[in-house]
């Protein structure tokens, strides 16, 4: 007797999609065929290289070649649809609730008996919102049974629509470490490069709501506090203001300085990180920041946004990483100048970083997705209760999805 599928569908699969379901196919494939629907194999907002197939669970793209954006949505849908039920889907998780073929698809899977999951890393404090377009979300988000969210705010979010508050969890934001430590080459810190060599780094897309110019304003501050003490700082990625970007540097007599690595893959990021100092993440708007998680993989505390959800779940400020507004240059400038300026500071925000890295892991994702399930109606893996993440510290973040 064939096995009832689990189903998951992302528009193209970049390291952390192959991450995620690389961890749930060890955790749940004897039970389930783990199954990812790819809808094209190119993005026009992630410039990924192609991710090849999985080991532990079937990879089908839908469309090899092209990207979701070029193709019709109701064409999407029956591609989705009909690979769904090829494969006798119990369960369908999927992302990007309003496209109009995922609604659709999510919709046709209820009326056909099959239990739907949204995955998503939204909170409510990204953006303005709305009264009516939040009333209209919710209706889309009708389909939906359970959640699997990126961050507490998510869940929040998730209650605030109307999903069902004991069906949400977190660990949706989540990837390989191990990858990311074999792709670097190198040994996590604190060891490995000598914190005298290490400079800062950014890795992000050149767009407004990352706030690199007020980025590039910090780092002018901390150059004009520490001297000839002063760290690079590499700036990793590409976009639309990546021009002006380059004039801001300029203008601010920073070229030298400022390095700009252009778009790096998955192999170039864990280089980079590898002998980085500190990851800065000013960003106006992160529904949560997977660079947080590659960070923590090579031991490098990061100094990054509260609008982050990865603040939520990854960073504690003052222990192993540091919490600023995003209109606030001088207070990301004089935290860059704390960390670079003492040894003993930064070791120790490296190491207060590992009872976080449980958290970070795909692992966390794959036990995320048994808990819905469970959630559901399907029975445990084992007989024992399903056990959190493990928390090795008084420090860490509770994982609970019905805090308060």
């Amino acid at each position: 007797m064939s096995k009832p599928a689990l189903i998951f569908s992302w528009e193209m699969f970049g390291p952390y999609h192959m991450d995620r379901l690389e961890a749930v196919g060890r955790r749940l494939g004897h039970l389930y065929d783990v199954v990812g629907l790819e809808v094209g194999s190119k993005s026009h907002t992630y410039a990924w290289d192609s991710t090849g197939s999985g080991q532990n669970f079937r990879k089908v793209t839908l469309f090899p070649g092209r990207s979701k954006a070029d193709i019709p949505s109701f064409q999407v849908y029956r591609a989705l649809l009909r690979e769904c039920r090829r494969a006798n889907a119990s369960h369908v998780f999927l992302c990007h609730y309003e496209d109009p073929d995922v609604f659709g698809l999510a919709v046709t899977m209820r009326l056909l008996g099959r239990k739907v999951v949204n995955m998503n890393a939204s909170k409510f404090d990204d953006k303005p919102r709305v009264l009516w377009r939040e009333a209209l979300k919710g209706l889309l988000y009708k389909p939906y049974q359970a959640a699997i969210g990126g961050s507490h705010r998510t869940v929040d979010y998730y209650r605030f629509l109307a999903l069902p508050k004991d069906r949400l969890f977190i660990g949706y934001d989540t990837l390989s470490l191990d990858r990311v430590r074999r792709l670097s080459g190198m040994v996590p810190a604190p060891d490995g490069v000598p914190f005298a060599e290490r400079h800062f780094t950014i890795i992000a897309r050149f767009v407004p709501k990352k706030n690199l110019f007020r980025a590039v304003e910090a780092y002018d501050l901390y150059r004009r506090l520490a001297g000839d003490a002063a760290r690079p700082l590499h700036l990793c990625g590409s976009g639309p203001l990546e021009a002006e970007l380059r004039a801001e540097v300029a203008k601010r007599g920073l070229e030298g300085h400022i390095i700009f690595r252009g778009f790096l893959q998955e192999k170039g990021i864990a280089e980079t990180l590898g002998s980085t100092l500190c990851l800065l993440l000013p960003s106006l708007e992160e529904q949560f920041g997977l660079v947080v998680n590659e960070a923590l993989a090579m031991g490098v505390p990061t100094i990054l946004s509260d609008q982050c959800g990865a603040r939520d779940v990854l960073i504690r400020s003052g222990l192993n990483g540091h919490i600023v507004e995003p209109d606030n240059p001088e207070g990301l400038a004089r935290y860059m100048l704390s960390v670079a300026a003492d040894e003993a500071e930064w070791r120790r925000l490296s190491l207060n970083g590992r009872p976080f890295q449980a958290l970070a892991d795909a692992s966390f994702f794959a036990e995320s997705v048994e808990k819905a399930l469970v959630s559901l109606g399907a029975q445990p893996v084992s007989h024992t209760t399903i056990q959190s993440a493990p928390m090795p510290s008084a420090h860490m973040p509770s994982t609970r999805e019905s805090e308060g």
